[in-house]
């Protein structure tokens, strides 16, 4: 500037840095707004749902799985499953999308009750929803207590507090706390975290006959932490890593 009095001004690539940026501000909840229409009409799958509208939030510790991936493990969560099953997904928001879109394809004839548990209040769009801390690991509505027999699991950070208190979730979710293979309709659990958390992940949940498996969990944006996904059964898309 010539003289302190100037007004500043912002270079032409600034200018279209910030037109670019509230423009996709602008797509976005447009996209968000879409959405919570179709959720208050109940989601009648004319149009398959995506996790594009919610932005991920890293200081949040939000790293959405990728399409095949959320979709794989939510197939997982619905083979075997019939109208008296119920599944609830803990912070792992991206699965409970692919398995809105499954059901809504017709491609099971299964209608089994469905929990999302998850802090971020934007997925209240869904009457699935139900705010979830991880601090709080069981304070939740009481009819949930015992409830289910499909869980997957996504605890929000790589510590032992976190993983811990969200184990206390899952186990006072669970209808039965036993191996998969176990009764006429098994308990299913997936839990996928960091690799550095495996034996941890084994103590927690070692009476569930919980495994690592050779599953790759990918995120759509890349993830920088070795990530694993422990389960307490095989199926066509893993094996364990290691026979117990």
């Amino acid at each position: 500037m010539d003289s302190d009095d100037e007004i500043p001004q912002l270079s032409a690539g600034a200018l279209n840095a910030l037109k670019e940026f509230y423009g996709d501000r602008d797509t976005k909840q447009k996209e968000f707004e879409d959405l919570k229409a179709q959720a208050e009409s109940d989601f009648d799958g004319e149009k398959k749902l995506s996790m594009d509208a919610f932005t991920e939030d890293w200081n949040a510790s939000q790293f959405w799985y990728n399409d095949e991936t959320a979709t794989l493990l939510a197939e997982q969560l619905l083979d075997g499953a019939t109208d008296d099953s119920s599944i609830v997904v803990v912070s792992a928001p991206s699965v409970f999308i692919q398995l809105k879109n499954l059901l809504a394809s017709r491609k099971y004839k299964c209608r089994p009750q469905m929990t999302l548990l998850e802090f971020d209040e934007r997925f209240a769009v869904f009457k699935e929803f139900a705010m979830y801390d991880f601090e709080h690991p069981m304070r939740l509505p009481p009819e949930l207590k015992g409830k289910f027999d499909r869980i997957i699991c996504d605890p929000p950070f790589l510590s032992e507090d976190c993983q811990t208190k969200a184990a206390l979730t899952v186990r006072w979710l669970a209808k039965s706390w036993t191996t998969a293979s176990a009764g006429s309709n098994p308990f299913r659990l997936i839990v996928c975290t960091g690799e550095r958390m495996e034996n941890l992940i084994g103590k927690l949940y070692s009476k569930t006959g919980i495994q690592t498996t050779s599953f790759e969990v990918k995120h759509a944006k890349g993830l920088s932490n070795e990530f694993r996904c422990y389960s307490n059964f095989e199926c066509s898309a893993w094996e364990w890593a290691t026979k117990p």
